[in-house]
């Protein structure tokens, strides 16, 4: 036998599938800038971005679901988006420079070919 599965109007359907297509694209695209790019450094910004920015609108899909169909409460969506945008930047900001100090310490400095610009030409 079936469980009773609650109807849910086309509009919210539609809605929500397309919140989480939208959601999967951006997580995606940020996957291929993590094969694409060449450096460490590089490496982590679109991931973090695709990730951060797909989660919660994947999330949003998921508030819109459980908000027409009222069969339990969006806290869960609302907790997760909360945690990931402030864990993924400040995960961020510790990989970097403690990356940075490994390299610095091996004998590599990644900074050292690159030329600041100041406005002024030399």
């Amino acid at each position: 036998m079936m469980p009773d599965v609650p109807e849910m109007p086309a509009w919210a359907a539609l809605v929500t599938a397309a919140l989480v297509l939208v959601g999967a694209t951006f997580t995606l695209i940020g996957s291929f800038g993590l094969i694409r790019m060449r450096t460490f450094y590089q490496r982590l910004h679109a991931p973090s971005l695709g990730a951060t920015l797909g989660t919660l609108t994947i999330l949003s899909g998921s508030i819109v679901y459980f908000l027409v169909l009222q069969t339990r409460p969006v806290t869960y969506e609302v907790l997760i988006g909360l945690f990931i945008t402030v864990t993924t930047p400040i995960t961020f900001l510790l990989l970097a420079p403690a990356t940075l100090y490994r390299d610095r310490f091996e004998g590599r400095d990644p900074l050292e070919n690159i030329k600041l610009s100041r406005g002024d030409d030399e």
